[in-house]
């Protein structure tokens, strides 16, 4: 199974050069359509609604204190992902990797799964609390 470093040096390698913000979400986004769409998570590393949306705190881990992360930042295994989940990401990549990082980052604070997870947390508040996938699931299944 791919994890979410692989996902995302896909990802830079599609695109090019990211925020780390644009490219948390379009991991997030992912991980979410791909569960809609296969019926599995593309990855087992979990997201957190922190406060300017999804972030999977491995992913972060490798790219803290950088703005703009590279191709080949994350030296990961992209030969694990299957054709289904590299279909699953394109698409995503395909709806959304033209917008812009903050846009990502709205999108994602009016939709349910980093809604739920945060209820109950001012505005702006750290957070830590799971972004479930069977939440995500539900809401973009439903779209």
């Amino acid at each position: 199974m791919a994890n979410v470093n692989d996902v995302a040096e896909y990802i830079l390698g599609k695109l090019g050069p990211l925020s780390a913000m644009k490219l948390q979400k379009l991991t997030y986004y992912s991980q979410a359509w791909h569960a809609v769409w296969s019926e599995a998570p593309l990855f087992p590393e979990k997201f957190e609604a922190w406060a300017n949306g999804p972030v999977a705190p491995a992913l972060y881990e490798r790219h803290r204190g950088l703005f703009i992360v590279n191709p080949g930042h994350f030296n990961s295994d992209q030969g694990k992902l299957t054709a289904d989940e590299i279909d699953s990401i394109d698409r995503v990549l395909a709806a959304y990797g033209d917008k812009a990082p903050q846009w990502l980052s709205d999108l994602t604070h009016m939709e349910s799964p980093w809604l739920s997870a945060r209820e109950g947390v001012p505005p702006g508040e750290r957070c830590n609390r799971e972004i479930r996938v069977a939440d995500m699931v539900e809401y973009y299944g439903a779209l």
